[in-house]
């Protein structure tokens, strides 16, 4: 690439977006129409059973939050590994990794979750070992099989993010470690690893996204997230649109954080190189 292909290419403060650029008349229209429409919503309908329900909201929300951090972490570290050994682990390695992420990503989430949760969840009452264990009092509820079944989704999709992003480092990277003399785990403790999670860092965004939009999933085994609270305000109140307009409120702002949130970590990493 040339030095006239690099300045073409850079962009300059005048290529930014200022307000004069920002403001068309068919944007201006879409902000009148869509300000008119959060105006006829708060005006129009009925909200006044919203403070009667915001503990319950707000307890719901949190509940929602932390299915998404736990499994998205746990899902994470069993991710590295699936996506490591299919790049360089023995064969019959690659193949369980393998299987095991097809099967994952090719059946439904919801009835991985039932299969846990009223199949495998049934099993453990007929063992006595496992009634009398310590295990018991966690495995009588609803939750784990609902973190169970979130992870190893989450695990299996991201599993194969990762495989592409270790057998995407650069090879000259790696080698140029071994020259250096770094050992196995130093080189892939700073170089390997950080560079496969940046290279996989926007697909993370989605999958984290995708995440959030998975655990309402969990209100079917009888866990009470911020949709399983929507759905009994919904019964209660007879409402037929104002809770899942503020239930979808309340994701797309879930949603808008998640997404900020990468777009900082993204801009923070130095992509020189990338």
């Amino acid at each position: 690439m040339t030095d006239e292909t690099t300045h073409a290419l850079a962009f300059t403060p005048e290529d930014l977006p200022n307000g004069k650029s920002f403001l068309k008349p068919h944007r201006i229209a879409l902000i009148l129409i869509a300000a008119a429409v959060v105006v006829a919503v708060a005006v129009l309908m009925r909200w006044d059973w919203l403070p009667r329900y915001l503990p319950r909201l707000g307890w719901g929300i949190l509940v929602s939050m932390v299915m998404l951090f736990s499994t998205s972490i746990l899902g994470f570290l069993f991710a590295v590994p699936l996506g490591l050994v299919q790049v360089t682990g023995p064969w019959y390695l690659k193949g369980l990794a393998r299987i095991f992420c097809t099967i994952i990503r090719g059946t439904p989430l919801l009835l991985q979750l039932w299969l846990l949760y009223y199949g495998l969840g049934s099993l453990f009452p007929q063992f006595p070992a496992i009634r009398q264990s310590f295990l018991w009092p966690y495995l009588r509820e609803a939750w784990p099989y609902g973190v169970a079944a979130l992870t190893i989704s989450f695990a299996a999709y991201e599993g194969e993010v990762m495989r592409g992003a270790f057998a995407g480092v650069p090879a000259g990277e790696l080698e140029a470690a071994r020259a250096y003399g770094m050992s196995r785990w130093t080189m892939f403790r700073r170089i390997w690893l950080p560079r496969a999670i940046h290279r996989a860092l926007p697909t993370l965004n989605g999958e984290t996204v995708l995440q959030l939009k998975s655990t309402p999933l969990v209100a079917t085994i009888t866990v009470v997230d911020v949709y399983a609270v929507i759905s009994k305000v919904r019964q209660e109140t007879f409402l037929t649109y104002e809770p899942p307009l503020l239930l979808a409120l309340i994701y797309m702002c879930l949603t808008g954080i998640l997404v900020v949130a990468f777009r900082y970590f993204e801009n923070r990493i130095p992509t020189r190189g990338a």
